[in-house]
């Protein structure tokens, strides 16, 4: 009965993690268009500025978005492998806890190796996310990093006086949006950046000896 009941507890443990896996390479669902309106006359110098719009629809943005999107099925690849292992041996150890004559010694070392891989799982698990994490938002940085110039040369194109983001308005005039120039500005200025997973689990340097004053 015991090892029924841990066989059970491991199974549920691995399906959560599996689940929290699958999320990984998910995106943040499109801003749904808004209704037709008739706009009044745009205002003089109030300029707005969508940053969601430049990654999901400049060119780099999308290879950003298409890239993030190959790690994570490369993550749920490598960790779906892991899962369905320690999912075979937790329903094996199951099965052989009701056999007649089980040896209870060997089905207990059985029980401990598998919670001692689920745990390993467990840790392996929340470092890819952490590492998909960092590298989302690293890619994204350089996306700003190459746009923010193109933002303030806009900007002053358009004589703005002052620049609103698109999260904050509900509704503009479509003449106040400098984000189509900005958006065409990053595609003729890049398009793709080589970039990897982080890696996190790397060790870190060994620190530099101290030397006697």
């Amino acid at each position: 009965m015991t090892m029924k009941i841990f066989a059970a507890r491991t199974l549920g443990a691995v399906a959560v993690l599996a689940f929290a896996g699958s999320a990984l390479a998910q995106t943040a669902p499109a801003r749904p268009a808004p209704p037709p309106v008739t706009h009044g006359a745009p205002i003089a110098g109030v300029c707005v500025y969508d940053m969601a719009s430049v990654i999901t629809d400049s060119t780099v943005g999308k290879f950003v978005t298409g890239r993030l999107d190959t790690i994570g099925k490369t993550i749920n690849s490598e960790l779906g492998a892991e899962e369905t292992a320690i999912n075979n041996e937790a329903k094996a150890l199951d099965a052989a806890s009701r056999a007649p004559g089980a040896d209870e010694a060997t089905l207990q070392k059985r029980a401990i190796d598998l919670k001692k891989r689920a745990k390993s799982f467990d840790e392996k698990a929340n470092l890819r996310q952490r590492e998909y994490n960092a590298t989302q938002q690293k890619s994204r940085l350089r996306i700003l990093q190459e746009v923010d110039p193109i933002v303030v040369q806009v900007y002053q194109q358009r004589q703005c006086s002052i620049l609103l983001s698109r999260e904050s308005v509900m509704l503009v005039n479509p003449s106040m949006d400098i984000t189509p120039a900005v958006i065409a500005g990053l595609n003729g200025k890049i398009q793709q950046f080589t970039f990897d997973r982080e890696r996190l689990d790397q060790a870190a340097p060994a620190a530099l000896p101290v030397k006697p004053k």
